[in-house]
């Protein structure tokens, strides 16, 4: 099986400066650009049998877009959706700098931001949706995935299987892919935040 992990298109929340996370911020037009230009060279290239998506409107509407051009079944999880960054949703970053700032010596991986989650329950949920994903799409050869930047680096945490504590993070930029190859037990990381459908010809 492949499974492509695709990052959101630019959200309007790029634009204002705030922190995202649970906060609900739909694609700017720049965003479904990108989405589209993705979209087209997924359907010449690698198109998914099925496209698994957050329900946050960046994603939807960015699995959307590349659900139309392709021509396959979108399957809505909102385990799929980003880190519950509980009070910061949505907050300018000037003001979590002065409001929210983190302990000196860092937040531990089981606290949680106030009404959020803990960095441990995060990849917890990662872990869950990814092993709900592949065992309900194991009759098909190629599957999309399509999150957020906080989440994409947490299921390539547990396709790599690198422990809970693994002090690690993977970049994704705007609808950038990861290319993952799953045969048997043997898992393949073919290519990482793959934009070239975002260079002008």
């Amino acid at each position: 099986m492949e499974i492509l992990l695709i990052r959101h298109g630019q959200s309007e929340a790029d634009l204002i400066n705030v922190h995202e996370g649970r906060a609900d911020y739909p694609l700017t037009e720049l965003g479904k650009e990108q989405a589209k230009r993705l979209a087209c060279r997924l359907n010449e290239h690698c198109p998914p049998d099925i496209i698994w998506t957050s329900t946050l409107k960046r994603a939807s509407e960015t699995a959307t877009i590349l659900a139309d051009e392709v021509g396959c079944m979108l399957m809505n999880e909102p385990n799929l959706m980003e880190y519950n960054n509980g009070v910061l949703a949505g907050t300018p970053k000037e003001t979590v700098a002065s409001k929210y700032s983190n302990p000196a010596e860092g937040r531990k991986p089981h606290e949680r931001v106030q009404n959020g989650e803990s960095e441990l329950e995060f990849r917890m949920r990662a872990e869950i949706v990814f092993s709900k994903i592949l065992a309900e799409s194991y009759c098909v050869a190629r599957i999309a995935i399509v999150s957020h930047g906080g989440m994409i680096s947490n299921l390539l945490k547990a396709f790599l299987q690198l422990p809970v504590t693994a002090n690690v993070s993977f970049y994704t930029g705007d609808t950038g892919m990861h290319l993952l190859r799953k045969n048997g037990e043997k898992h393949v990381l073919v290519s990482m935040n793959n934009t070239e459908h975002l260079i002008k010809v």
